[in-house]
């Protein structure tokens, strides 16, 4: 595997690794809350170059953008747990918009899998401005103690993120990737239920 492949994976790997270690450490280690801040910051970041790296070199495949969103599912609630344990009392204050956001998360895996027989790999802009918006509720919250009003908003803006992703699903008769918008969603259901009409045709 040449570096081009391999650099892309490493990210994905990377935030594998992170997310489980900062729940670890958050939960049982009293260790300095900047140091979960930069395993944050080290995991967005990730998050950014490894698909933009990826396109670049046209090394994107299916294989890599499941990897991708199963790694950043899994990333992305670790940084939640990590704020519950360290910051109960704020995420309680929240805690019907967490059970919002998690139950349609669940919703969403199941109905992929009903559906596909995997996990969809959308990684539309709302769910990239999720990330940027928990990552940032995460990193305020654990390193300064402030920016409660960016976690209210990082998830009401999941809930939104949640549903149009549960609608690409309910809209996209096969698996794909890399559907930014629902209206791309559209697009391409229209797209893929006149290819069997025209195929008919020849």
């Amino acid at each position: 595997m040449n570096y081009r492949k391999a650099i892309p994976w490493a990210l994905t790997a990377l935030r594998a690794v992170l997310g489980p270690a900062l729940v670890v450490i958050a939960m049982f280690w009293p260790a300095p809350e900047w140091w979960l801040g930069a395993m944050i910051a080290a995991g967005f970041v990730s998050d950014i170059y490894d698909g933009v790296l990826a396109r670049r070199w046209k090394t994107v495949t299916p294989a890599l953008r499941t990897a991708d969103s199963a790694t950043d599912l899994v990333f992305y609630l670790c940084v939640l747990a990590a704020a519950i344990a360290r910051h109960w009392p704020v995420l309680r204050d929240r805690i019907w918009w967490v059970a919002g956001v998690l139950a349609l998360e669940a919703v969403h895996i199941g109905f992929d899998w009903m559906k596909y027989g995997r996990v969809a790999s959308y990684h539309a802009y709302s769910a990239k401005v999720w990330g940027v918006l928990l990552a940032a509720a995460a990193f305020t919250l654990l390193c300064f103690d402030r920016g409660f009003w960016i976690l209210t908003l990082a998830l009401a803006w999941g809930i939104v993120s949640e549903v149009e992703g549960i609608a690409m699903t309910a809209l996209l008769p096969e698996w794909t990737h890399d559907v930014k918008t629902l209206r791309q969603a559209m697009i391409l259901r229209r797209q893929m239920r006149a290819e069997p009409v025209l195929a008919g045709r020849l």
